[in-house]
């Protein structure tokens, strides 16, 4: 399983932190956040695999992206960083963590638990890929078309915003959208682990007070892996808590790290 080159963006010095978005997102949505945190620290931003402008690879599963993840680190940093990871990109992030430990520092994972669940994101999977965006010349056109699968405006411009101008006329999505349908069983799974891999520094789970991602079944399986791990709600937040409530989340982010 070879690692692919990851994109990034990068702002800031200091103490480096890696961020990583979660399905169907990229780099680009953490700009608020990468801007808010750029004063104190380094922060390097990345596009997973079969997302915005990383490579395209048959392979998506937890283990390859925390190893596109380990290698970017390796190569970029040098040494460990801090991490942070939304939804998907939170449980790749705790599978680095559990499998490569040396290379982080301290964690933060965004509202996703270190468990299986199910996403109910395929339905967006299929009116995505049902679209013949080929012959669309705006991201409104894809948006409304998306409306009858996908009655939330917010959701649909949030979809949108993977589709880019394409070469031949028409747009494209920056979104494996095939390899990403055949693999939601991996992405919506979490793989097993030991006791004995739990990761040994420390971890902090932000939760929006109003998800419904991470639920109290899930605290001890959180405590076995991550026994060094505090929770924290953020209130009036739901899934895409960093976008809700982003000062909050940011305070979050900067008292633990800070410690």
């Amino acid at each position: 399983m070879a690692p692919v080159a990851l994109s990034f963006s990068e702002a800031g010095a200091g103490i480096p932190l890696v961020v990583i978005h979660g399905l169907f997102g990229n780099k680009r949505n953490w700009g608020m956040i990468s801007r808010a945190l750029a004063d104190r620290y380094r922060i390097l931003t990345v596009d997973l695999r079969n997302h915005g402008e990383s490579p395209w690879d048959p392979e998506m599963t937890y283990p390859a992206m925390a190893e596109d993840v380990a290698a970017f680190i390796e190569k970029e940093v040098g040494g460990p960083a801090h991490v942070l990871g939304h939804s998907m990109g939170g449980k790749a992030a705790m599978v680095l963590a559990l499998t490569q430990p040396d290379l982080i520092d301290k964690l933060i994972v965004a509202d996703i638990p270190p468990a299986p669940r199910n996403s109910g994101l395929r339905a967006y999977i299929q009116a995505m890929r049902a679209l013949d965006v080929g012959s669309m010349k705006r991201r409104s056109e894809a948006e409304d078309a998306l409306e009858p699968a996908i009655p939330e405006r917010s959701i649909r411009t949030f979809l949108a915003q993977n589709l880019t101008p394409a070469d031949g006329g028409g747009l494209a999505w920056r979104l494996n959208l095939p390899v990403i349908d055949a693999s939601m069983d991996a992405i919506e799974g979490f793989p097993e682990f030991d006791t004995d891999d739990a990761f040994p520094r420390p971890v902090l789970h932000l939760i929006g007070a109003d998800s419904e991602h991470v639920l109290p079944h899930h605290h001890a399986e959180i405590d076995r892996l991550f026994p060094h791990s505090e929770i924290v709600e953020i209130p009036e937040a739901g899934h895409w808590l960093h976008a809700e409530q982003p000062k909050a989340f940011v305070a979050a982010v900067e008292s633990f790290l800070g410690r």
